[in-house]
């Protein structure tokens, strides 16, 4: 086996890898926990928000970053614009959650868990956080229907 055969298929299966991961963690989040502790109600949930987050945003951004430069370098090596949508989807959830979620995010830790208001942040942070569900999972499914194939 040539040995940019064999890189290529490494960052392959670490794309996949990685955007798998990210798409079981934040499904897991967006089906799971995220409805889980507003059940438990919006005080419970806005307390248990900063340290789910702040666990949850250390995992996440590093499989973001890891499976977008394996998927870059599946690109690179040949095997198909296809590793090159996985990339985008998948690194695309970081700007977003920069621009778009992390100031719902500052205001949920910031404000009172006993005010009014953090319901509706919360729930407005469920329906953002699919945003990064959905590109994870498409970037995740392309690495699946990709992975082994050598196109261009």
């Amino acid at each position: 086996m040539r040995i940019d055969t064999l890189a290529r298929q490494l960052a392959e299966i670490l794309a996949a890898f990685c955007c798998g991961a990210f798409f079981g963690a934040a499904a897991y989040i967006s089906l799971v926990q995220h409805p889980a502790a507003l059940e438990t109600g919006s005080e419970f949930a806005a307390r248990f928000f900063a340290p789910m987050y702040a666990r949850a945003s250390v995992m996440q951004a590093s499989l973001a970053l890891v499976g977008s430069v394996a998927s870059l370098a599946a690109y690179f090596l040949g095997a198909g614009r296809a590793w090159l949508l996985a990339a985008v989807l998948i690194i695309s959830v970081i700007p977003f959650t920069l621009l778009v979620v992390d100031p719902v995010n500052q205001q949920i830790k910031m404000i009172d868990p006993a005010a009014n208001r953090v319901l509706e942040l919360l729930i407005r942070w469920g329906q953002l956080h699919w945003f990064r569900t959905v590109a994870s999972g498409l970037s995740f499914i392309i690495c699946l229907l990709n992975i082994g194939r050598r196109t261009i």
